[in-house]
């Protein structure tokens, strides 16, 4: 096929590798003409994903036209940025098959990916399909073992989506639950975030398990609020990448958590770094869909507080231990 990917980051960059394996035809596009430039000429993205040689069937542009011109469109663009990228250019994907690969629900709309790309480019909701999982692209660019889920309303999309991706050494299921997908993969990042505070504050294994274990059931209470079904959040949508991004040294959300908790201020973290940590914005998301959807989720709060209010990190742990004692489900 002729493919085309919106974001030239090191998550598109390795799922272009992936592509040209199947010898589908890649461009990859970017605003940084820099980037574009280095891709083509020297074929490789130092920016975003270093020591990686990207084939010469994979080529990048900074014209709108060439993206016109794919059968199929992957959006790797981070969340925040998606509604100004496809707004502000010439775009027309409105009758493509669209797959998106960014995980972030938007702020002010609290819109997830599929909802933000509809309202800002038209796409075609049974053409959508999110494609999500745990999947570092360092580790995808290597060719390492790793599985995913393509999920969109229409199944027979989501099994084109997974013949399309599907190597040897990444392996795709489909789904219909596009809803429990697109959360899961966002709202994890939060809980990586605060994984990775227990890790700064020098905290041990059994704080880090109770985070992941708690955070996926208010994961699943909010998922199940919005109309998505409760086992896709057993999946590889929301706990397979829920472990990974906890536990996994590739992860910018857990970086960004273990900064906190080591003592680094927000604005500081984010300043020194352009790779961009979806977690800190949804955070903030997430919490404002708890309340409109009426959903307890107290480690969520208190990411909250810690990133926006300078809430301090063990203040938060201690109040989290100490909470009102009940049953496990709820």
């Amino acid at each position: 096929m002729n493919i085309a990917i919106v974001g030239a980051g090191g998550w598109g960059t390795a799922l272009a590798n992936l592509l040209a394996v199947n010898l589908h035809d890649v461009v990859l596009w970017s605003i940084e003409a820099d980037v574009v430039d280095e891709i083509n000429q020297h074929h490789s993205n130092s920016a975003y994903l270093p020591g990686i040689t990207i084939p010469e069937r994979v080529r990048a542009s900074c014209d709108t036209a060439d993206v016109n011109k794919a059968e199929l469109i992957i959006v790797a663009t981070p969340t925040q940025y998606i509604a100004s990228v496809f707004r502000e250019r010439d775009f027309h994907i409105h009758d493509k098959i669209v797959v998106s690969v960014s995980k972030g629900i938007e702020q002010n709309s609290l819109h997830r990916v599929s909802q933000v790309l509809q309202d800002a480019a038209g796409i075609d909701l049974d053409r959508f399909v999110a494609l999500t999982g745990p999947s570092h692209a360092e580790e995808v660019a290597r060719q390492v073992p790793t599985t995913v889920v393509a999920a969109s309303r229409d199944v027979g999309v989501a099994k084109l989506v997974q013949q399309v991706f599907t190597t040897p050494f990444f392996r795709v299921y489909h789904s219909h639950d596009v809803i429990g997908a697109e959360l899961g993969g966002a709202v994890k990042n939060v809980i990586a975030i605060s994984a990775g505070i227990i890790e700064g504050l020098g905290l041990g294994d059994n704080t880090k398990a109770a985070l992941m274990t708690r955070g996926l059931a208010e994961i699943t209470r909010l998922g199940k609020a919005m109309g998505a079904q409760a086992l896709t959040f057993s999946g590889l949508s929301c706990l397979g990448d829920l472990f990974v991004t906890c536990t996994s040294k590739y992860s910018r959300n857990r970086a960004v958590g273990e900064k906190i908790g080591s003592g680094q201020k927000l604005d500081a973290i984010l300043a020194e770094t352009k790779m961009i940590a979806e977690g800190v914005a949804t955070t903030a998301s997430v919490r404002e869909l708890s309340h409109r959807y009426h959903v307890e989720m107290p480690i969520v709060n208190q990411v909250y507080a810690i990133l926006f209010e300078n809430k301090d990190a063990m203040h938060a742990t201690r109040e989290l231990m100490m909470r009102e004692t009940k049953s496990e489900i709820w």
